[in-house]
């Protein structure tokens, strides 16, 4: 009985991850990666037919009722108590805080330069994972990480003048909130499925998202269009859950600071989608981030 318990202790403590599923991880944070980029881009859109309350408070009912139907169809039990404080820090960050704020910068900021300042979000991402799980990465993971983040302040810097507005100031914030909500996500997803850390975040906003969405509505002007519905459907249907459900399955899969840093190909995706389906113009230093950020994504996956 002893040694059975022992062999039983030891090998719940250090399960190595086959690279079979550190491939699939990669693949499904790549797919959130995806989603993601398409953000900014559907929220201008989304932005066209809807005030920036309406827009957050609607995207986030429909993904929660979308959520919840998933979580009652295949009879979900409620998260442990214990799991509820990290689900709530999801909610703040990844549900309500990061959107609203991202949509607040869009009202004055151009897409593409949103995009590179939330480039920014891998390297805070990896700060937020080491303070809260005590992921130590290698100093070579740093020097990547930190070297992608200048690319792409440079880049951000040199598209704006060199100067920061009140749009910055929103996205920076955004920064924070979000990273907080990836780690609690992605520490979460280590004991419970993706989709249902993302789901339960979203349903705990419902009481809140629900009475918001009313309100706004009846004070914002609302101008339907084929662009401001379709914004609408993705940020609420491809960023809010689908996204998020592939996003934080990587993170479980491969852990949140290697996964955190696929990030760094965000921003010039978007800048791809901006330029496709926005008709934004940039610079020619896009691909020479694009070349600098994809070499630092290579040395964070070999570290």
């Amino acid at each position: 009985m002893r040694t059975q318990s022992s062999a039983t202790t030891a090998s719940s403590i250090a399960v190595p991850v086959p690279r079979e599923s550190r491939s699939l991880g990669t693949v499904q944070a790549l797919l959130g990666v995806i989603a993601f980029s398409l953000t900014f881009p559907s929220t201008a859109w989304g932005l066209e037919s809807f005030g920036p309350w309406s827009l957050v408070a609607v995207r986030g009912v429909l993904a929660a009722l979308v959520a919840g139907g998933c979580l009652l169809a295949l009879r979900v039990r409620l998260p442990a108590r214990r799991h509820l404080a990290g689900l709530a820090v999801v909610a703040a960050g990844v549900v309500l805080g990061f959107p609203m704020l991202t949509t607040l910068a869009l009202e004055t900021s151009t897409t593409a330069h949103a995009a590179v300042v939330v480039g920014l979000l891998p390297l805070t991402t990896a700060v937020f994972s080491a303070l809260r799980t005590g992921a130590r990465p290698s100093r070579r993971f740093w020097l990547a990480a930190v070297a992608g983040a200048v690319a792409v302040i440079a880049f951000t810097l040199g598209q704006s003048g060199g100067a920061l507005t009140v749009a910055d100031g929103y996205l920076f914030a955004a920064l924070l909130v979000c990273a907080a909500g990836y780690t609690e996500g992605g520490r979460l997803a280590r004991v419970m499925p993706g989709w249902q850390v993302i789901g339960w975040a979203l349903v705990l906003c419902l009481p809140l998202s629900v009475p918001a969405a009313a309100v706004a509505l009846a004070h914002e002007p609302v101008h339907l269009t084929g662009h401001g519905i379709a914004g609408l459907l993705w940020v609420a249907l491809g960023s809010q859950f689908l996204g998020l459900v592939v996003w934080y399955r990587g993170m479980a899969a491969i852990g949140i600071p290697r996964a955190s840093q696929l990030q760094l190909a965000q921003p010039l995706l978007t800048l791809v989608w901006s330029a496709l389906l926005l008709g934004e113009h940039f610079t020619a230093a896009a691909p020479l981030t694009a070349v600098a950020v994809l070499v630092c994504i290579a040395v964070t996956q070999r570290s």
